[in-house]
């Protein structure tokens, strides 16, 4: 059976007949790493948000090292996407749709306000490559990185053929608004259509499919559940890894499903006080991410677990940027604004 063929509504009762006599995956000791590293990190959220003045937290390692918070939406980049790019400027599907991917390719703030410096307002009907290529071109000429290091693109030229990086990503941008993406998302049921529709695309693997789709879903262009679906990305198989000694008969996204239908009871049985986001559990995307977070913690937390990639440091001391508390927005759907 390959469950990514079947549609959400029947996977459900599918999974249901399905999980009867399935070996579960067997835990490892970073299996309640996971959790208390959730509690807390959603603990330095709230404590951040009260009071600008640290310390937030008494845990040394996230003293230490730079974490993305609990929920994906409340990280700095995920703000600026929400409240600069897609609630603000014109909401037609094809300018917002257009906003959302030209930010997201490069996921980078300065990126998006040196383009704004120079064109003004971000617009599809005003938007022109050359234009554009040019000034992307211009600010890695003063040494500046347009590109966020968060994750990375295939360059994309074996299949539109520019030397530039950045040039084959736009004419990408370009294909899309060609193919009237936008308009096929409004007749879409599921997070997984909208996520194989944006996979068809050059350098746009599985993980890249599933995080732009989450992006999307952030806007009025689709409301699909964020428990519709979930990918696990390369950081997230290493902290699943690093959770479990055997996934039995589990995938990774099995794996990622579980720890978000019984987030409840992990809370309660290790006796945690996990503040979910203003009414809002964590979704299969924030259990996704916080695995990433978790195999990073355990580089210092539990060395003796190399997960897949074998990493042991980790990079990314934490820096902080500002004592002024981030005004917090997050899609008005959600109705967890106040």
């Amino acid at each position: 059976m390959n469950d990514i063929d079947i549609p959400y509504l029947e996977k459900k009762v599918e999974t249901k007949r399905f999980n009867i006599g399935r070996t579960k995956p067997t835990k490892s000791i970073v299996f309640d790493t996971y959790w208390k590293f959730a509690a807390e990190r959603q603990s330095l959220f709230f404590n951040k948000l009260s009071n600008p003045i640290p310390p937030w937290t008494s845990d040394h390692i996230l003293q230490t090292f730079k974490f993305t918070n609990a929920y994906r939406a409340s990280d700095r980049v995920s703000q600026y996407l929400i409240r600069n790019v897609i609630y603000k400027g014109d909401p037609a599907p094809k300018e917002l749709f257009f906003r959302i991917i030209l930010f997201k390719i490069f996921n980078k703030i300065e990126t998006w306000e040196s383009l704004k410096k120079v064109f003004g307002e971000i617009r599809h009907d005003t938007y022109a490559f050359d234009n554009y290529s040019k000034e992307l071109r211009r600010i890695r000429q003063e040494g500046k990185s347009i590109y966020s290091g968060a994750y990375i693109m295939a360059s994309g030229k074996s299949s539109y053929g520019y030397d530039g990086k950045h040039d084959n990503h736009l004419k990408m941008l370009e294909q899309m608004m060609s193919d009237k993406v936008f308009y096929k998302i409004q007749d879409m049921v599921s997070m997984r259509e909208l996520y194989f529709e944006l996979k068809k695309f050059p350098t746009i693997g599985e993980f890249l499919a599933y995080q732009f789709a989450i992006d999307i879903n952030y806007s009025e262009l689709s409301n699909f559940s964020e428990m519709d679906f979930v990918k696990a990305g390369p950081g997230a198989i290493d902290g699943i890894q690093k959770c479990f000694s055997s996934l039995g008969d589990y995938s990774n996204e099995d794996v990622i499903r579980m720890m978000t239908e019984e987030q409840d009871m992990e809370f309660k049985r290790l006796d945690l006080s996990f503040q979910n986001l203003w009414g809002r559990d964590l979704q299969l995307i924030d259990c996704q991410n916080l695995f990433c977070e978790v195999d990073k913690y355990s580089r210092v937390a539990h060395p003796e677990f190399s997960g897949v990639s074998g990493r042991l440091r980790i990079k990314q001391k934490y820096k902080m940027s500002s004592l002024k508390s981030m005004d917090y927005f997050y899609p008005p759907k959600w109705n967890i604004n106040k």
